[in-house]
Order: C-alpha cells, then structure tokens, then sequence
C-alpha cells in the first residue's frame, strides 16, 4: 500500500506551523518527493484563511490522528461474492484468485458475513434424510439450470424463487423406484422431489405420473416428447444435463445460494479503529480474514489478515514548527517521522525509531528556514506558495520587531515578497489588521488557536498567544477568557495555564494566567490583578514569555 506522507505543525496551529507546512510541501515536491502533503492538525487562524484566499490556495487537509487505522492497513482490491451468488460462482472466483476466504455482500454492497473454502466443501455434504437415497437442496430450479448448463427447451422454463427440494437419483430397478415415489406421494413430498436420472425412459414417467417437482436428465439424454408434453400439461419443470449423473448432483448442490450458509457471528472493523486498540482482539480470534466498514455503515472498504498486523504500515511525517511530541498531532509515536524543521528549544521527549533529518535554527521563524531551503537548492516557491511563507515569517517576528528576528529572516521575507509581488510592509501591516480574534473570535477559539503545551521539569503548562494591533475588546472579553484557561487547566491538570495578548504596535503585552499561586507569585511582571499582569516590551513566548515562566518555575522550588 502507498503509505500517507503529511507536512504537518503543531496541534492549535499559528500562522507560522501552517505555512511552514505549505512551504514545505511545495519544497518536498519540487525535489522529487511527489507524495508530501501539507496537513494541519487543527483549525485554520482567521488571518491565515485570507492569505490562503489571497493566495488561491486551499487551506491544508486536517489530519487529528496519524495512528495505524484499520483503513490505512486493509487490502483496497477485494475479491468478495453476492449473497445471491451461487456455490459454483463462489467457489471458482476463489479458485481462480487462490483465496480461502472472502467477505460475502448484500445487494447494497455492505457486509453481510464470511465464507470459507472449507464451508464449501462441507455444504456440498448435506445429511441424508431417514436413511433414503434423497439430499436436501435449498435452491432455485433456475439457479439449478444455470449451474448445470442445462437446456430449457423440455418443458417450461424453471422458475427463479427458491424451493425446498429432494434430490433423489433414479439408478434403481423401476420397482424400486416406483415403491421409494409411491412412499413419497404417501408423506405428501413427492412434490418435492427433483428426480435425477440418465436415459432412462421408465423413470421419466414414473416422475411424471408421480408427480415430481422436476427431472433432469443426464448425458446429455433427452426424453420422450410424450413426456414432454405431459410434463407442460401438469407443470412439472425438465432439465436437460450435458453432464453424468454423479456430476450432475454435485453441481445441482452448488445451485444454493451463498445466502443460506453465511453466518451473523463474524468481526468487521470500522476503518477508522486504531490498530493497537484492536489488534489484541483479532490476534485472539478464530477468524482468519477481516472485512473493513465505512464508518456509520456496512460497505466494504477492503479487508485484512493477521499478518497484516506484524508491521502495519506507519503515516510518515514531515514535523515543522516544533519538536516536542507533546505539541504533536495525535498518534506520533507510532508513526513514521522522516525529518523535523523548527526554530524553538529541544525537548527530551522527542523519541524516533530510526534517524531522521533535524534541521533546528535560531531563526525567528520556521518558514524563514523552509525558504532558505528553497534558496539553497536554487529554487523559486510559486509566487502562492511565497506570500504563505510571507505570513509565517511576518506573524512569527512580528514584521522584523521581535527578540527573535535575525538578519536571516530580514534576507528572506525581502527575497520571498518580492516573489510574491508583494510590498513586505504593506502585506504585514494588512495581516495583522485581519481577522482580530478578540473582536470576533470565542473565548476557545482565542485560547485554542495557538496554544502550545510544557513539561518543564515535571510542571506541565500551557501558554498561549494572541497577537492583535491593539488592545481594544480586551477588557470586555478578560473575564470569559479566565473562565476558559480555568477549564483548559481544571481538564487537563496544568498548573499554570496563560494567554498572552499582544499589542504588535506598540510592543505591549497583557499576560492573563490561572495556576497555583507559587507559580503565579513568581512571574516576573507586574501583577495588575489577580490573574492579570503587564508584561511590556514581552512578545515572544519563545524568547521571553516561555524563561520568564521557567525562572518561576525555578524559584518556586528553592
């Protein structure tokens, strides 16, 4: 199977993680790694849709879990049977495709059960009945027809609904077979039966005169055309085999419908279950194929085995804009990551299976180093792809303002504006006027939208950061967003959980944070309330919010 390769931010995703992962895409493409996809693992910003619109570009897929699914690791080419196909049909589709088991289908193509190989072979056994020389046989005579390859031209043409019948094969003496049809007739089921016999002319009439459901006549044979004409007159059905008698019965049993022998009792996994919640159970089952669902409903989407299960294959993943698995999309440890680019501190939680390229640079933002990779190469991104990595650089440095802005960042955003077409200050002054959080965003989605997770030192944290081009709306919203970070951190059992709201033009930032007061007590800014203080000259969370809170962190502990 082709195997999922994402380009993909941090979860509650900034301007800068989601056009770093279109950059860098387009990046991964141009040099030949056709498959890299840019995804996000999050809602788009409001600033970042302009510029998406802007640009001509959609916003990237959404992918929340990139963990081993049951429809990432099934078989798409299925070879599966109708429920209303017969044995025959059944069992040459698994033979010609060398297949021991197959899912069997109802007519609106979900999934309906299981059949086996040796199902088949079973089924073609069927009990006798007291003793006599007869075989139970659930079927259509025009299935029967059908199965045989027979000719219809003896009488009327058999009929599609099926029946209860009773195959009985007249090699006997005529007595005998006037005695077993007599004996029939007596427990009312000689209408039953469906007679089986060669060219023998006798027992055609005794089926006809006894009034059996049907004969067929084997070899090819024919019957009488008095036979036949009686046979019109008094509805009973004749078939004509090409076949010997022993062929013919064990064809006639492979009329039955696949319908009749499936069973309920079979496991079928929605093909967005995670393989590790699941493969416990399959490993214990007795089932040795299973069919996978869509969602909400019974259609087969594929199937798989349980060598399937050994080494499933895994979503590979282009990480940007961060490194610590605890900012990850869901499900990264057991996925695939190929590479990581970012610009921020490195975590000790970043755990891979195998090498992986690290690309980490004291930049101010992560799409100034995917655009330096473009520049390396000697390759231009598309003037769409340009103006995204315009927005990252720009939201991340705040235009060139922020303590974390390098001359690398000054050389790229000059380099990627221009192919853009666009005038740098004029398109940052634009953004940041765009899709003000405060004034039309819920208090989730101004906390959500770029929100990162820390483990400092035991201490797990939670900080987030809005940026707008001034302060107003805040004091309406404050009460509302406390009332959020206190439900972010009461879930999630952080002990410090904070906003920072930033004003990009006068490079002011008002810090709203809920915590432990130790915690609180120590942060080094000055506290206008309770939960408020103010943090001037602070905008970057990187560089000055995140060590200002691990120094409180630090001094809590002394």
């Amino acid at each position: 199977m082709k195997q999922s390769w994402f380009v993909l931010g941090h979860r509650n995703p900034d301007a800068d993680a989601i056009c770093a992962a279109i950059g860098h895409a387009a990046y991964l493409r141009a040099t030949g790694d056709s498959e890299a996809v840019a995804a996000r693992c999050g809602e788009v910003p409001p600033r970042v849709k302009i510029v998406l619109e802007q640009a001509g570009l959609e916003p990237p897929v959404l992918v929340d879990d990139v963990r081993p699914t049951a429809g990432s690791i099934c078989r798409k080419t299925v070879v599966a049977v109708r429920q209303d196909d017969t044995f025959l049909m059944a069992y040459r589709l698994m033979v010609d495709h060398g297949v021991r088991a197959v899912p069997v289908l109802n007519n609106g193509g979900g999934v309906r059960g299981l059949l086996h190989f040796l199902d088949l072979l079973q089924l073609l056994l069927p009990p006798a009945t007291d003793g006599r020389n007869v075989k139970l046989l659930h079927a259509s005579l025009e299935n029967i027809g059908a199965t045989l390859g027979a000719s219809e031209d003896c009488g009327a043409s058999p009929p599609s609904d099926e029946e209860e019948l009773i195959m009985m094969v007249g090699a006997s003496s005529q007595d005998t077979m006037g005695r077993r049809l007599e004996a029939a007739r007596e427990e009312e089921l000689v209408s039953k039966y469906l007679v089986i016999c060669g060219d023998r002319p006798f027992v055609h009439k005794q089926a006809l005169d006894y009034g059996a459901r049907a004969l067929i006549v084997t070899g090819g044979h024919k019957p009488d055309e008095e036979v036949v004409c009686q046979a019109k007159e008094k509805g009973m059905i004749i078939l004509c085999s090409p076949h010997d008698t022993a062929t013919t019965v064990k064809l006639a049993l492979c009329a039955r419908k696949v319908r009749n022998i499936i069973s309920d009792d079979f496991m079928a996994l929605a093909s967005n279950e995670i393989v590790s919640r699941f493969s416990g159970k399959v490993a214990a089952s007795s089932q040795d194929l299973f069919p996978v669902v869509e969602v909400g409903t019974r259609r087969l989407m594929g199937v798989f085995s349980k060598s399937d299960l050994v080494d499933p294959p895994r979503t590979s993943l282009s990480l940007v804009d961060h490194n610590e698995f605890s900012q990850a999309v869901n499900g990264v440890e057991e996925a695939k990551v190929i590479e990581i680019i970012d610009h921020h501190r490195l975590s000790g939680d970043l755990v891979t299976r195998d090498p992986v390229r690290f690309i980490n640079e004291p930049v101010g933002s992560s799409s100034t180093i995917v655009a330096r990779r473009f520049r390396e190469r000697g390759l231009e991104p598309e003037s769409a792809v340009a103006l995204c990595l315009c927005a990252g650089l720009v939201s991340d440095t705040l235009n060139l303002t922020s303590p974390t802005t390098t001359d690398v960042d000054r050389d790229m955003l000059l380099w990627l504006s221009e192919l853009a077409g666009v005038d740098a200050d004029e398109f940052a002054e634009a953004f940041f006027a765009s899709g003000s959080l405060l004034l039309h965003a819920d208090a989730q989605a101004i906390v959500g939208t770029d929100r990162k997770e820390f483990n400092e030192d035991g201490v797990f944290l939670s900080l987030s950061q809005v940026e707008e081009t001034s302060f107003k709306g805040l004091s309406k919203r404050q009460e509302e967003l406390l009332e959020e970070l206190g439900r972010l951190r009461h879930e999630n059992r952080y002990e410090l959980c904070a906003i920072l709201v930033t004003d990009i033009r006068r490079h002011d930032s008002v810090l709203l944070a809920v915590g432990r007061e130790e915690l609180l007590s120590q942060l080094p800014f000055t506290r206008s309330g309770v939960n408020e203080f103010s943090a001037p000259g602070v905008v970057s969370r990187k560089k000055q919010l995140f060590p200002a809170v691990c120094e409180a962190i630090k001094l809590r502990s002394e």
